[in-house]
């Protein structure tokens, strides 16, 4: 075991796989070189590695997808890297009408992978802060991965780049070098599909991923003192999503707050509260409450940047309004 950052747990993902299996390269603007990637995941592979395995490309992201597509079609492994997931909207076309019907159109898998940093609470403005993991969750043949801790963004996307299917992995710009803890060194693996119960409680559930897996731990941390338990299931990949852990959860609490940074409307948590009402409806103690960013593009000014997304002390409020009902 050895304590690193968020960063570089995928950073020692993705070198730990291109030595086991020359396969798998990487694809993207400014990953070679030394300038290694806008937020230096790869500074120093082209020198291990070689221009044919970790290759520039131009500013095209359909180009790119398009390029890692057929690479994977013809026995390769792909990891492209979005500089900021923002602009993945430029290949929505090949991931979800090539990328995601692959399989079923041909019977072939399509194992490629395409990764890099979203989520806000740094600046970053409307244009470099999105997190638009909904969008894939809704089309049928992608997985989608939002890992909260540095271990399981190691160990989540060594499965990912092992996986026959196309994978869309979301990392959180504001936890890479926030976020350290114990990661396990040479191979680790983290199951897509398997959340976790990251902190034991019985008087509420949060039902969480991402940013939002910290707020809940520190909350739910605080509220001990008040004598209050809250339990924290961070379901680490949406699509496929782990539904019976979260049920789980939900009848053994009987009280339980969906938390995602996204936009609110549209948003994973409402098919999460869906599942919830549909399948634990009689376990429940109060209505299922979802808390998540304010329909709004996010704003540059910190302030307001602040205002729009969910946090600590909004997640209190909402604590507060299911235990009280």
């Amino acid at each position: 075991m050895a304590v690193i950052t968020y960063i570089q747990a995928i950073s020692d993902a993705l070198r730990e796989e291109m030595r086991r299996d020359e396969s798998v390269f990487i694809i993207g603007e400014d990953v070679g070189g030394s300038f290694g990637g806008a937020f230096k995941v790869t500074k120093g592979f082209e020198e291990e590695f070689g221009t044919k395995r970790v290759m520039n490309a131009p500013i095209s992201e359909t180009a790119i997808v398009g390029a890692a597509i057929g690479a994977s079609l013809n026995g390769m492994r792909p990891v492209v890297e979005m500089q900021f997931m923002d602009f993945v909207t430029n290949a929505f076309n090949q991931l979800a009408n090539v990328a995601g019907t692959t399989a079923y159109r041909w019977a072939m898998g399509v194992p490629i992978v395409v990764r890099g940093p979203s989520g806000g609470g740094v600046g970053g403005g409307p244009f470099h802060s999105r997190n638009s993991e909904a969008w894939f969750a809704h089309t049928p043949g992608i997985k989608v991965v939002c890992p909260a801790t540095a271990a399981d963004a190691k160990g989540l996307l060594t499965a990912s780049i092992r996986d026959n299917n196309p994978v869309v992995f979301y990392e959180h710009k504001g936890l890479y070098r926030k976020i350290k803890d114990e990661v396990p060194e040479g191979e680790h693996i983290v199951p897509l599909g398997k959340a976790a119960v990251v902190r034991q409680g019985r008087d509420a559930t949060i039902v969480c991923y991402g940013s939002m897996v910290h707020e809940a731990l520190a909350l739910a941390e605080d509220m001990t003192k008040e004598g209050i338990e809250l339990e924290v299931v961070d379901i680490r990949t949406l699509i496929p999503f782990d539904e019976a852990t979260v049920l789980a959860s939900v009848k053994r609490t009987s009280r339980v707050l969906i938390a995602h940074e996204a936009t609110l409307t549209g948003g994973f948590g409402g098919e999460i509260a869906a599942r919830i009402a549909d399948k634990a409806f009689t376990f429940l103690d109060a209505p299922v409450r979802r808390l998540a960013a304010f329909d709004s593009p996010t704003p540059f000014a910190p302030t307001l940047e602040q205002e729009v997304l969910p946090n600590k002390a909004k997640m209190l409020a909402e604590v507060l309004s299911l235990l009280e009902f």
